[in-house]
């Protein structure tokens, strides 16, 4: 897989992606990470990415121009673009399950108040969001996105199995049960017996259970 990520921040996503797992993954050949600077797609001698929006209002609103240079500069017939905005569909696990089958995803991220419409209209497959709040800019989403999507991808994990029974997977209606380790006992604190048991049904049960009593004390939407 590919993953480009056009901004005029690439330091902010570089950072978390060439670290880890995401740097591994990167060393490996599993993934190929570019990180582009959207300035230097543009023509004008002061580089500039942004502009006073039509109608009025505050802020400033990214350019066209820029984006549609890098985009056509880097798509192929196997690509699909996607733009991080507050705008867009959630962001869920189901989702980045599908992107990480994708051969070749372009990000875009956008900053200011926004970008103009038309790169919408014309090259984005689809608008993502990762939660109902605004950062201030895309940069920071669009590394979220290519790390979910990316340790999905087989052999990224150590233990492929890791990402079948994490939360949210499955039919995505529930989180992860509580999870211990050595001592099994800290400060008081000891560790369920059941887990100590070797029953592994009686431990399977223990951890269905478990996982339905933090949905709905922290997620009860899902269940909805």
């Amino acid at each position: 897989m590919k993953i480009d990520i056009i901004t005029i921040f690439p330091e902010i996503a570089e950072a978390p992606l060439q670290a880890s797992i995401m740097g591994r993954a990167a060393s490996s050949g599993k993934v190929e990470f570019g990180f582009h600077n959207l300035r230097d797609y543009t023509t004008d001698k002061h580089r500039q990415v942004d502009d006073i929006p039509y109608g009025g209002g505050p802020g400033m609103v990214m350019k066209p121009e820029p984006f549609f240079a890098a985009v056509e500069a880097l798509r192929s017939e196997q690509t699909k673009v996607l733009l991080m905005t507050p705008q867009g569909k959630p962001f869920v696990q189901a989702k980045a399950a599908e992107l990480s089958g994708e051969e070749h995803l372009i990000i875009l991220c956008g900053h200011y108040e926004g970008i103009d419409h038309r790169v919408v209209e014309a090259l984005v497959d689809e608008e993502i969001s990762i939660g109902d709040y605004v950062l201030t800019n895309g940069t920071i989403a669009a590394a979220v996105v290519a790390d979910a999507v990316v340790r999905l991808i087989p052999g990224v994990l150590g233990d492929d199995a890791s990402s079948e029974v994490e939360s949210f997977s499955g039919d995505g209606k529930r989180v992860e049960a509580p999870q211990y380790t050595r001592p099994a006992e800290f400060r008081e604190l000891p560790v369920p017996e059941v887990l100590l048991s070797g029953n592994h049904k009686a431990i399977d049960d223990w951890r269905r259970a478990r996982a339905d009593e933090r949905t709905r004390e922290n997620r009860p939407d899902l269940l909805e």
